[in-house]
């Protein structure tokens, strides 16, 4: 029997136990779900109406004990310095009491009001200039298309009718040449413009920088040497980084194709083209610099340079930079220029050497 009830003891506690249990489990539940629930707009006015109500009968029970004391002071000592030295150390606090109790709640809600106008409208001002310059950049990219594209379609056309005018005429094969190079240049226009409005393509992975640009002037040889100008190449790091050599190399080949355009345009004496490439010394960006002894640019030119469809060749489309910055941007990098009319253009493209974009895996 001893060995049953204490049996049927252990029983009754374990059931006990697991009874608190599951009580203790219930009320922390809804503990947790009170916490979790938010408050409805109507419940919020109430608390603050209650917290505003309560701080105003603190301060008048605060007022009632000042006045109660100054005077039992005054009627027990009958000495009027005594009170009003009282009433004026008491007259302090009730008066901080009053500001911080009844006052600066209000102040606090009007000045966070206004703070929040300003910035809102300080928001909708910056967003009305950037919708300003979007309809600007957009009004002139718009322009240029137009322009890049009508007048190469207006010479053609004017070709092929002076062709049905006279088509026995022996100029007609040289009308036809032109036209058709006209044409190859509206579709060189369209083309590239296809190429800086889509999103391409990367493919990052790590490579060296320098081998992208000993790729890019192994292909443009053949034009250094015939030009005769001198290409000096300097590294002064490894230069790895993640990104994409097929992109890399077309910016490359890009700046060193304008260097030289430039140096052949105008006949620069012993034209010389320096291409540079390091890391910052905290070893966290590579650089490429391309710099060459030309005439430089002027002031406008400068700051137009990446502006789509702005060119001052005759053949060109004004987009090479353009897509040359792109893709340097999509690498996390940046392009600059400076140029000087007595030391030449030099293009600074600068990039992260551990960046990763949103769409390659980890």
């Amino acid at each position: 029997m001893g060995h049953r009830g204490r049996r049927r003891d252990r029983q009754r506690e374990e059931r006990l136990r697991d009874r608190e249990a599951r009580h203790m489990h219930r009320a922390a539940a809804g503990l947790a779900k009170k916490k979790k629930r938010e408050w409805t707009p109507e419940e919020r006015r109430y608390r603050a109406a209650r917290g505003l109500v309560n701080r105003r009968i603190g301060w008048l029970i605060h007022l009632v004990c000042y006045g109660s004391v100054l005077a039992l002071i005054l009627v027990s000592s009958r000495s009027v310095r005594a009170t009003v030295i009282v009433a004026l150390a008491w007259g302090i606090g009730l008066a901080l009491h009053y500001l911080s109790a009844i006052m600066a709640p209000g102040l606090r809600d009007r000045w966070i009001a206004q703070e929040m106008d300003r910035h809102v409208d300080e928001g909708a001002s910056r967003l009305h200039a950037v919708e300003h310059a979007n309809a600007r950049s957009l009004e002139d990219l718009s322009a240029s298309i137009a322009h890049e594209i009508r007048d190469p379609v207006t010479a053609a056309k004017s070709l092929v009718q002076q062709m049905g005018e006279d088509p026995v005429s022996d100029d007609n094969i040289q009308f036809a040449r032109v036209a058709l190079e006209e044409l190859d240049r509206v579709e060189r226009s369209i083309s590239h413009l296809l190429k800086y409005a889509r999103e391409e393509e990367f493919r990052f992975e790590p490579l060296s920088l320098t081998d992208v640009v000993d790729s890019a002037v192994a292909s443009l040889r053949d034009r250094i040497d015939s030009l005769g100008v001198e290409v000096d190449v300097e590294y002064s790091a490894a230069c790895t980084m993640r990104g994409d050599v097929e992109k890399l190399r077309r910016v490359t080949l890009n700046l060193l194709r304008n260097a030289m355009d430039a140096l052949e345009e105008a006949k620069t004496p012993s034209p010389c083209v320096v291409i540079m490439a390091g890391e910052n010394l905290a070893g966290t960006e590579v650089w490429l610099r391309v710099r060459d002894n030309g005439p430089g640019m002027t002031e406008e030119v400068r700051r137009r340079i990446f502006d789509p469809f702005y060119t001052t060749k005759s053949d060109g489309t004004g987009l090479g930079l353009a897509l040359s910055k792109k893709v340097v941007e999509s690498h996390g990098g940046s392009m600059e220029v400076q140029s000087d009319s007595s030391s030449g253009t030099e293009f600074l493209a600068t990039f992260p050497k551990a960046f990763r974009n949103r769409e390659t895996p980890a």
